[in-house]
């Protein structure tokens, strides 16, 4: 059962790459298609970011009264519209309505597939099921740029985007068998259907029933969503840091490369379709192996520690990415340095990919307690899309006004900042149960001792 929960959840991940990595090869032909402006192609970018902000705040209803299942369950439903939309769409505006469609489906994905998978799995290994959900994420990415390549040479966008619609169709199938999240249900009193799903997943009766009176006691606050969040200044901090994290998490940069690849390798030189739909898919290639490196140490190295590492790694490979560009926009131009730029945005791929990409979405599933915790994760999810919408509809227009070199300083400054809140502020919650983490933050203690 543990199995086919992983894989059902990360059908999901899988969905969400797909979205994410599809637009790369797809932008270009879309944009001839349809004679698209620079800011008409942000658009059609950060539409699918609009509505996945949408669909996050949405989903707080959803997978609070439907429960974590049905949540995923009408996520697929919507993805299967939004992609055959878009794949059929005959003008520019279809296709940005199809794609908050999309997006609205990806945010319901993105919100439930984390925190149904940390709510099913022990303390031991949740942090490697949810990273193992930002490797179909990675995967996801790495066969649209698959897809996208071999549909380059037809110039047939339409397929790159319809193709979606298949792997939906196996998540709306494999969710129908999933059992329902235990702490949900609860949640909604139905306390015997949570032991008989807890009886499921561990390994004897007493561990079951020790995990359920421990989820009873965090249900006795007599509050939830909103009305806590008002009342108890230890739920407003945990709900802030998670819409910290996902901040940090969009405004490290990386997203643009998955968005505009080609539009970046056509700046470091490479003038071929062919040519940079080969870079972009080494890219996601790379972002698909530095994954493992998450899932081997986010629980035994921990949490911090990646974040840390990550952060350092990206801003290093983004002021270098940014020095390339700028040698090659001056006319110091050499195969070498297209090479290099290749190579660091590889670099910068790579520390995302151990780092923010997936423990972001472990730590806010980690930091929320139970009675806010569809509150909390619906506020940290919707800034990740928010913040998402606001790089991808800003790139083209900040290399415009200030340069590509300049653009990527400053995501290495951005980075940098971001390794100083980590020292300072982020807990380190590995090797700790849910309930654990919950009852410091309701002691009081500083967040960044909350996992100790």
């Amino acid at each position: 059962m543990n199995a086919f929960i992983s894989f059902s959840a990360a059908m999901a991940g899988l969905l969400f790459g797909l979205d994410i990595g599809v637009i790369a090869g797809a932008l270009p032909l879309i944009a001839e298609h349809f004679s698209l402006s620079n800011q008409l192609q942000e658009w059609i970018v950060s539409s699918m970011m609009l509505g996945a902000a949408i669909g996050a705040l949405a989903n707080g209803w959803f997978s609070s009264r439907l429960g974590r299942k049905y949540s995923l369950m009408i996520g697929a439903v919507l993805f299967i519209f939004g992609s055959v939309g878009s794949a059929l769409a005959q003008s520019a505006e279809i296709l940005l309505l199809s794609r908050v469609l999309l997006g609205f489906a990806i945010g319901i994905a993105s919100y439930t597939a984390p925190l149904y998978l940390s709510e099913m799995a022990t303390e031991s290994i949740r942090g490697k099921l949810i990273a193992m959900y930002q490797l179909m994420v990675t995967l996801g990415i790495l066969l649209a740029f698959l897809s996208d390549t071999a549909f380059s040479a037809s110039g047939n966008w339409r397929a790159m985007l319809g193709v979606l619609c298949i792997p939906a169709i196996v998540l709306l199938a494999a969710v129908f068998f999933l059992p329902n999240s235990p702490r949900w249900l609860a949640s909604k009193g139905r306390h015997i259907e949570a032991e008989q799903v807890l009886r499921m997943l561990r390994d004897t009766s007493e561990k079951a029933r020790q995990e359920l009176n421990d989820i009873r006691e965090s249900l006795k606050l007599k509050q939830n969503g909103w009305a806590l969040f008002k009342s108890n200044g230890n739920v407003r901090r945990a709900v802030f840091l998670g819409m910290l994290l996902q901040a940090m998490q969009q405004f490290t940069g990386m997203n643009i490369i998955m968005y505009y690849a080609p539009k970046i390798f056509s700046l470091a030189g490479f003038t071929t379709t062919r040519q940079q739909m080969i870079a972009t898919v080494i890219v996601g290639l790379t972002f698909v192996l530095a994954t493992f490196i998450a899932i081997g140490m986010v629980d035994k190295a921990g949490r911090k520690p990646a974040l840390k590492i990550g952060f350092s790694v990206i801003a290093v490979g983004t002021l270098l990415l940014g020095v390339c560009l700028q040698l090659i926009d001056s006319g110091n131009h050499s195969a070498g340095i297209s090479y290099l730029a290749v190579g660091m945005t590889m670099m910068c791929i790579a520390g995302y990919a151990m780092s923010a990409a997936p423990v972001v979405w472990i730590l806010c599933s980690e930091i929320q307690p139970l009675k806010s915790r569809d509150f909390g994760i619906t506020c940290s999810t919707t800034t990740n899309w928010v913040a998402n919408m606001i790089i991808g509809a800003t790139f083209l227009t900040l290399m415009g006004h200030i340069g590509a070199a300049a653009t990527f300083w400053l995501y290495s400054a951005l980075n940098v900042v971001f390794v100083v809140i980590t020292f300072i502020l982020i807990p380190e919650t590995k090797n700790m149960s849910l309930e654990k983490i919950e009852h410091n933050l309701l002691a009081g203690k500083k967040l960044r001792h909350i996992g100790q």
